[in-house]
């Protein structure tokens, strides 16, 4: 706010956009009433009128106020800090003229991590990971707690719930989305949860249109309108924050592998996957599997905020690699001077060895090309869910539980 004379707050329903946003504002006005959203659409600047700075809420609903707000702003010469834009969808393509560039600063809001929800002690931070500094010590883990966290996710409107109670957010969650996504897909609601269990079923892998479609339509040849119809509610899923796209690395900051590397799909909360495939606590504790992999959409949620607040950390920081060869490491984080950091993910101990071995086999390859602007990692470290130690190895991969883990 003090750079910029507006911010946008753009994230997933329910993550506590517009909450924050009046914390920093003197006035607001929301979209979602229905007499405000008239007025805006007979005249977008009269919304700005208003106690400075002022919130608009929903402002997407509205697209021409995105272009009012960039006019007021220079109109009053550069002032900053005059608007918070919240959103829980993005506008449509053409909704807007400019891009707000110099005028608006964009942010990105997720649920609450496991630092905000009080779950992590917070002793391991991924600014000091990047300077070489990490103290070894015992730790205290609990696998049967980080299934309840998984499931009850991180909505702060059950912050204070108990667990059968907060479990029950995610779903509401899901059947507010599908209400509110009617007409706006090729595909009918029940084809629409359909696609959102596949992506669950998917999680940790890029799955393709084709496999999506596959689900959505239950055959084995899929037509052209099919996967048309699946990409642009994969679209649709993206524009409002259910899902996000974790882009693929190499060190090469120009090179072309980081665009032919396809994206990989992560849920904004591992509790919505959990939900779609209506699974609680105690069913994770029987599927290990399914336990691993939804820990690693709560690991990549955590990481994701951490990274974005890491100073010179942008919103695109959070990539994962893999490569020809059958490689592949879970997360690296890179930060706006070329200095990056690769995590493996493994839900217990026994992981820890077999995913060294990857982070080392990572570092060795990216310090064999000649064209890498960074070659040596800052750090190498692997993010587990049950472990008595967080711990340095031999090799010097950091080994901590995300419980540990702050930005």
């Amino acid at each position: 706010m003090q750079a910029f004379g507006a911010v946008e707050i753009a994230g997933t329903m329910w993550s506590g956009k517009t909450w924050t946003s009046e914390r920093h504002a003197s006035s607001e006005i929301s979209l979602v009433d229905r007499q405000a959203r008239q007025l805006a659409e007979i005249d977008p600047s009269a919304v700005l009128a208003g106690t400075l700075p002022r919130v608009i809420d929903e402002w997407q609903v509205v697209p021409e106020i995105w272009d009012a707000v960039r006019r007021r702003i220079d109109d009053e010469g550069g002032r900053k800090g005059l608007y918070l834009l919240t959103g829980s969808s993005s506008p449509a393509r053409g909704g807007t003229v400019h891009s707000g560039a110099g005028r608006i600063a964009r942010l990105r809001m997720w649920p609450m991590t496991l630092l905000e929800a009080g779950a992590s002690d917070g002793s391991v931070s991924l600014v000091a990971l990047f300077d070489g500094i990490f103290e070894s010590g015992p730790v205290e883990t609990d696998l049967a707690r980080l299934a309840e966290l998984i499931c009850r996710g991180g909505w702060p409107s059950s912050i204070s719930l108990p667990q059968e109670l907060a479990q029950l957010v995610p779903g509401s969650y899901l059947d507010a989305f599908l209400e509110s996504s009617r007409s706006k897909t090729p595909l009918s609601q029940d084809q629409l949860k359909t696609l959102m269990g596949s992506l669950a079923r998917n999680v940790g892998s890029a799955a393709t249109y084709e496999t999506l479609a596959k689900d959505v339509f239950g055959v084995q040849e899929v037509t052209a309108t099919m996967r048309q119809a699946v990409t642009a509610a994969v679209e649709l899923l993206e524009r409002h924050y259910v899902v996000s796209a974790l882009p693929g690395w190499d060190a090469p900051i120009k090179s072309p592998r980081r665009l032919r590397t396809k994206p990989k799909r992560v849920f904004a909360d591992p509790s919505l996957p959990a939900a779609l495939l209506g699974v609680n606590p105690r069913g994770l504790m029987g599927n290990l599997q399914l336990f691993g992999q939804l820990f690693e959409e709560l690991c990549l949620r955590d990481l994701a905020v951490y990274a974005q607040a890491v100073s010179g950390g942008g919103q695109n920081s959070l990539r994962y690699y893999r490569d020809s060869d059958g490689l592949e490491v879970d997360a690296v984080v890179e930060l706006a001077d070329g200095r990056w950091g690769a995590f493996e993910i493994k839900l217990g101990a026994n992981k820890v060895d077999a995913a060294e071995r990857s982070l080392l086999r990572l570092a060795a390859k990216i310090a064999a090309n000649p064209a890498a602007r960074n070659p040596e990692p800052s750090f190498l470290a692997v993010l587990t869910g049950k472990t008595d130690f967080k711990y340095r190895t031999k090799s010097g991969v950091f080994v901590l539980p995300i419980t540990c883990l702050a930005p």
